[in-house]
Order: structure tokens, then C-alpha cells, then sequence
């Protein structure tokens, strides 16, 4: 009844440590996961703020290059505006020859940019005339309109009855989007000039000054000045110089287009001119929003700043240069198009958040690897220090069961019980049997505590399975006796040597026996199976099996039994004495010979322990000593 109040109380307290530990490790691993969970989002939080980032800083450097190329190309543009002065008073008081003037000194350091240049007298109602202005002393002549400038030419004259309506020609009459402010009036050299992209041309609405300066009574219907631009010239000079100092040793491809498709290209870096809108990384009207347009008003104030930070960059306008007349409520404008040369801008940025990305889950990974690891060591020295613990109240009970039989034998000796000499050999008996128990123990504490120690070495000499067994047997002679026990060997005579330490190799097969014997039930048959074994290439090896008939060992903990200080819990149960050295002492031994430790084993049907010894070269064997060092001949 003690005995099995014992045991209850023993497996209830290990239940108890079991589920203390299982709640233990069921919160760590929570933790674990939920610290896991936070990093993981403040890493992708990261990544997109760093992506935003780039994107941003990516779009600052577009906008700011396609900004400066807008400015380059506007600054050839004003010039001819500039230069014929055509002022806040709508040239109230210049007449043609002033322009004519003004122009050709222009066209003296200018020669590229302007093809022609023309006064449209829209003023005479009924025959409106056109007249070229030549350079130098050249007369104003009446000249045929070119067919190009047949629409121009049209709509400017349907726009001519006054100064506010000729500002305004570039507006379709059927546009209401946006009401007019007509106490706007021009206020620099470039308010008032107006551009036609079909042509293209620059035009301005002037007052009608006749050139004997005397008024006609016309009112104030107005003319025009037509600067009709060299097309040509502009694609192949002026466009390339400028392209040129912006992207000369940069990534980007830069072109300009109407509405930005290829069919209306006008000029591209590109030596496949294929660029599209659909494949561009960033789009500008570079004539910009109608100077009345919210988006109009909004580069007025900030038209001299550097960054666009508060527009999408992927397609915008530029500043406010010139209204660009339309003639069709959807009309494309002229269209700078940005490239990256290799792939595309959104393309590297999200190239570079998926390396991020990568990079962040791989160093997850390594905290999720490095977190287990941790797990993982201290779930296995907290195992280890049960172990070890098990093995102390083990050895001390080992230790405690001989030395008790002994005080027991000497104080029955002592207070004079024993008064025959049978019975005082029977005792000496029990206290040298208790007393090789201990030292047995002793010295496999001893020998294990060896084989941890790396300095340790084995003197390796020939010897024969035959006298190893026989050794074995003749230390376990007490064992069998008390338990019942047999051994039977099958070892034939022919078996070669193989080297090893005689003594170590006998601790190691004792220590199989022993086991056999003390996991089998009383009265059992041990067998013991010794063979040689051709491996082929790989030469021959010695076998040793010692089977036995005891209660088996489960798959589960077959591979903890090598272990030191492992027991299973079926034997702790059963109350079989031991320290859980024993297998542990044995494959370390085996191993330092160069061989190995094996086993099967059938749950209720025994267990089966194979030594692997290799055979070395028979030859001279017998003269050679080898240790742990090398092989040393005798003197």
C-alpha cells in the first residue's frame, strides 16, 4: 500500500511539473509570436515610409529636371517677345516700322528660332491684308497667306472687333468653363502673346497705328503680330541643345510630343522613337493650364519654385507661358515626355521595396531562427538539469542501497550476532558483492566523466572478443546468480582481432549486459552473438549482439537513450534502479575505437544492441600498439 501511495504521489507531482512547464512554454511562445507580429509590422510600416520616400525624392529630381528643360525652351520662346516689345500698351504707340526694326536686330544674334514674321490687319474690315516684315531696309509688303496659316489667320481676324477680344482669342467661344476677368489687362513684355501649336506661331492683338500715323476712324478693332516659328530648326537645333545639357550623362530619355503618343512626336533622344505616354515615366504640358484655370492661377504664385512636392509628378503642367489657341475642346497639347533609360522609375521603386522586403522577412527569419534557438537551448538545459538531478537522487540511492547492506552486515558482525563461520562467510559475501557494486559505480561515474574530457586517450591493442566476453562474464557472475539469468554465446573460434582497450571495451559490453539483465524479467535467457562481417569496398567489421527479452523500447524514445542521464519514464515507473549512464558510457567507447552503437528494439518482445568494431590488416598486428595519437611500434 506504501508503495503504491508512492507512486501516485510521485507520477501526481509530475504531472504537475509537466503542465507547469506546458503553461510556461504555451505564454512564451504567445510572447514570442506576438513580438514576432509587431516587428513584422513595424518592418513593412518602414518599408513603405522608405518607398514614399524614394518615390518622392524620385519625383522631385524628375520635376526639377523637367522644370529646367521648361524654362531653357520658354527662355528661346520669350525672346522674340521680348524683343519687339510689344508692351502693356498693346504697341498704342509704335508703328510697323518700330517692329521692323526691333525684329531685325533680333534676327541678327536670333537666326534660328523664327521663320517669318507678319502683320495681320484684321483692323480693315473689308480687306484685311498680310503683311510680311523683312529685316534691315526691307519694304512692308502685302503678301498671300501660306496654307498654314489659313486657321490662324481666321480665327484671329473672328477675334479682332477689340484689345479685351483679341487677349482673349485663344479661348473656344463655346467654352463657358470659366467666366472672364476683363479688368485684366497685359502687365510685362509676355502677357497678351498667345500660342498656336499647329502652325506653330506667337501672336499678339496690337492697336492699329497706320503707317502715315494717322487714324482712320477705325475704332479700336486691332491687328495682329504672327511670329511664325521654324519647326525644323526647333526639332533639330535648339531642342537637341537643350535635351542635351539636362540628360547628356543622366538615366533619362527626354521627348516632346503632342498629347505625348508617337504618331505626333516632334522630337526625342531616342534612338528607338517609340515612346509613349502609356510607357513614360512622367508626362508636362509644357505650355501649362489657361492662364484663368484654378490649376492656371496656382502657377502664377508658384511658378518660381523648384519642386512641384504638391502635384502628382507622374503627369503635370508646367507654368503658365503662353494660352495655346484651341481649336477643339479635347485638344492634345505639346507634351514633354521623361523616360528612365533601363525599365521605369515606379519600375526601381518597386524593385527596391521588394529587396526591402525580402531583406526585412530574411532578418525576421534569422530573429525567428535565433528566438527558437534560444527556445530550443533552454527547454534543452532545463531538460538537462532534470536529467541531472534525476541522476544525483539515482546515484545517491545507488550509492545509499549497497552502503546500507553493508552498516547492516558490520554492525551485525560487531554487536556479536555471528557466531559461525558460515554465517560470517555468508556476510563477508554480502558486504564484497555490495562493496564491488559501489566501486562499479564508482568507476563508471569515473569512466564517463573520461570520456567527456577530450584529453582522455585509449591504448589501443589487439585483442579478442573471446577474452573481452569472457571478462564480462566472469564480472556479472554475482548479477546472474541473484537475478536467475543465463547467457548464451554464439562467437565462433576464427573471429580476427580488432583494436581496441581491452578494459574500456569490456566496461562497454558489461554495460550492454548489464542492461539486458536488468530490463528482462528473473530467470531470462541473455544472448550474446558475435560475427564477422564483409562490408565490401568499405573492408570488414566485427559484430556483437547482445539480445535480450525484456519490456522493449518504444520509437519515441529510441532516440534519447544515448543520451546522458536519459530514463525512460516507463522504467522510472517501474522503479528500475539505474543512472542513465550506462548507454551514454557505451557509445562513447565504442566511437573512440572507431565504431559504432546500434539497436532495435520490439515494445514487449526485448531489445537488441549491436557493437560495429572495425577490423583492421591482419598482418603483424600483434607488434603494433596504437593509441589515440597514432600507431607506435615496440621496442
Amino acid at each position: 500500500m506504501k508503495t503504491h501511495l508512492q507512486r501516485s504521489t510521485s507520477k501526481l507531482t509530475e504531472f504537475a511539473e509537466i503542465r507547469k512547464l506546458s503553461s510556461f512554454w504555451v505564454a512564451a511562445v504567445v510572447g514570442m509570436f506576438a513580438l514576432l507580429m509587431t516587428v513584422a509590422v513595424l518592418q513593412y510600416r518602414s518599408t513603405s515610409k522608405v518607398t514614399e520616400a524614394t518615390e518622392a525624392r524620385n519625383g522631385n529630381n524628375v520635376e526639377s529636371l523637367m522644370l529646367d528643360w521648361h524654362l531653357d525652351f520658354y527662355r528661346q520662346f520669350s525672346g522674340i517677345c521680348v524683343a519687339l516689345q510689344v508692351g502693356p500698351d498693346s504697341g498704342e504707340h509704335d508703328d510697323w516700322r518700330a517692329y521692323r526694326e526691333r525684329y531685325s536686330r533680333w534676327v541678327r544674334e536670333h537666326p534660328k528660332m523664327v521663320e517669318n514674321l507678319y502683320i495681320w490687319e484684321t483692323s480693315h474690315r473689308t480687306a484685311p491684308r498680310l503683311m510680311r516684315i523683312g529685316t534691315d531696309q526691307e519694304q512692308l509688303k502685302a503678301t498671300d497667306a501660306p496654307q498654314k496659316l489659313t486657321q490662324l489667320l481666321q480665327r484671329l481676324r473672328e477675334r479682332s472687333q477689340d484689345i479685351t477680344e483679341g487677349l482673349w482669342a485663344w479661348e473656344l467661344k463655346e467654352s463657358t468653363h470659366v467666366a472672364r476677368d476683363t479688368s485684366r489687362s497685359p502687365k510685362n513684355p509676355i502677357t497678351g502673346w498667345q500660342f498656336d501649336q499647329n502652325v506653330p506661331a506667337i501672336v499678339h492683338p496690337i492697336i492699329h497705328h497706320p503707317l502715315d500715323g494717322k487714324d482712320n476712324g477705325v475704332g479700336q478693332a486691332v491687328d495682329w503680330i504672327v511670329v511664325v516659328l521654324d519647326l525644323d530648326r526647333i526639332r533639330e537645333q535648339i531642342l537637341p541643345e537643350i535635351t542635351k545639357k539636362y540628360i547628356a550623362d543622366s538615366e533619362y530619355e527626354l521627348s516632346l510630343g503632342v498629347g505625348g503618343s508617337s504618331d505626333g512626336l516632334i522630337y526625342t533622344s531616342r534612338k528607338n522613337p517609340n515612346s509613349t505616354r502609356r510607357d513614360a515615366d512622367a508626362t508636362m504640358n509644357i505650355f501649362g493650364p489657361p492662364p484663368e484655370s484654378t490649376e492656371g492661377y496656382f502657377w502664377e504664385a508658384f511658378k518660381n519654385r523648384n519642386s512641384l512636392t504638391g502635384l502628382e509628378w507622374h503627369k503635370f503642367s508646367g507654368p503658365v507661358w503662353f494660352p495655346v489657341l484651341q481649336y477643339a475642346a479635347q485638344q492634345q497639347p505639346w507634351t514633354l515626355i521623361l523616360r528612365k533609360q533601363n525599365g521605369s522609375l515606379q519600375g526601381a521603386v518597386e524593385t527596391l521595396r521588394r529587396r526591402n522586403l525580402i531583406t526585412e522577412a530574411l532578418v525576421l527569419l534569422l530573429l525567428v531562427a535565433s528566438m527558437s534557438l534560444v527556445a530550443v537551448a533552454t527547454h534543452r538545459a532545463q531538460r538537462l538539469a532534470r536529467m541531472e538531478m534525476a541522476f544525483v537522487a539515482s546515484v545517491s540511492h545507488e550509492l545509499r542501497t549497497p552502503l546500507s547492506a553493508i552498516l547492516s552486515a558490520g554492525e551485525n558482525i560487531a554487536d556479536g550476532f555471528i557466531d559461525s563461520k558460515p554465517a560470517l562467510n555468508r556476510y563477508g559475501n554480502i558486504i564484497t558483492a555490495q562493496a564491488t557494486q559501489l566501486i562499479d559505480l564508482v568507476d563508471q561515474v569515473l569512466l564517463f566523466a573520461t570520456s567527456r574530457d577530450e584529453s582522455g586517450r585509449y591504448q589501443m591493442h589487439p585483442v579478442r572478443v573471446e577474452d573481452i566476453l569472457q571478462s564480462v562474464h566472469l564480472n556479472i557472475a554475482g548479477l546472474l546468480q541473484r537475478t536467475g539469468s543465463s547467457v548464451e554465446q554464439s562467437v565462433p573460434a576464427d573471429l580476427p582481432y580488432v583494436l581496441g582497450d581491452r578494459s574500456a571495451l569490456t566496461r562497454c559490453l558489461q554495460n550492454l549486459v548489464t542492461n539486458a539483465i536488468k530490463y528482462s524479467p528473473p530467470d531470462s535467457k541473455i544472448g550474446i552473438v558475435a560475427e564477422d562481417y564483409n562490408l565490401g569496398i568499405s573492408g570488414r567489421e566485427l559484430r556483437v549482439h547482445v539480445r535480450d527479452q525484456g519490456i522493449g523500447i518504444s520509437p519515441s524514445e529510441l532516440r534519447h537513450i544515448f543520451e546522458a542521464f536519459y530514463r525512460s519514464p516507463r522504467v522510472i515507473s517501474a522503479q528500475i534502479h539505474g543512472t542513465g549512464l550506462g548507454l551514454a558510457l557505451a557509445k562513447a567507447i565504442v566511437e573512440a575505437m572507431g565504431g559504432t552503437l546500434s539497436v532495435e528494439s520490439e515494445v514487449g518482445k526485448g531489445s537488441t544492441f549491436t557493437l560495429h568494431l572495425p577490423v583492421p590488416p591482419q598482418e603483424n598486428l600483434d607488434q603494433e600498439i596504437y593509441t589515440t595519437t597514432g600507431w607506435v611500434k615496440q621496442g
